[in-house]
């Protein structure tokens, strides 16, 4: 399951087990009830590992925007433990998803509502294209690497 973290809303993102296409699930609003969502989301999926992107900059580093997400995702790893929740670098994700809908057709407005959920399909997409590469899990544990 790939999820794209922002602070109004949550993309997430799916994909069947031994496929390599993810797809769109939902857009969930950022709140109190935004991780217990996201929760019963990959109760109902039952995916091997959730990926959540991680918002570096351009050069690599830290800020932030990745420290927020990062605090959710270890919010959200104790939530559904033993899931393995796993950051992964999800530079470009946003505008990457941005060309492929423009390129599908929709305009900038019409974006808006699926922007999130097409982010999150880029971030999964990378980490099961790194699976498929490696034969192992992509990104970094939750909890680890956390040095500014």
């Amino acid at each position: 399951m790939g999820v794209d973290w922002g602070k109004v809303r949550i993309g997430v993102a799916a994909c069947n087990a031994g496929t390599t296409l993810s797809y769109p699930v939902e857009t969930v609003q950022a709140g109190a009830q935004e991780l217990q969502r996201i929760a019963a989301l990959a109760a109902e999926y039952e995916p091997g590992a959730i990926y959540v992107g991680l918002p570096l900059t351009l050069s690599g580093e830290r800020q932030q925007a990745a420290k927020f997400v990062m605090d959710k995702a270890e919010a959200l790893a104790a939530l559904v433990s033993p899931l393995p929740v796993r950051l992964i670098d999800e530079r470009m994700s946003t505008a990457s998803a941005s060309r492929s809908l423009s390129g599908a057709g929709h305009r900038a407005k019409q974006q808006r509502r699926m922007i999130d959920q097409a982010a999150a399909v880029e971030i999964l997409q990378r980490a099961i294209e790194w699976e498929a590469r490696t034969s192992s899990l992509a990104g970094e544990p939750v909890g680890e690497g956390e040095a500014s």
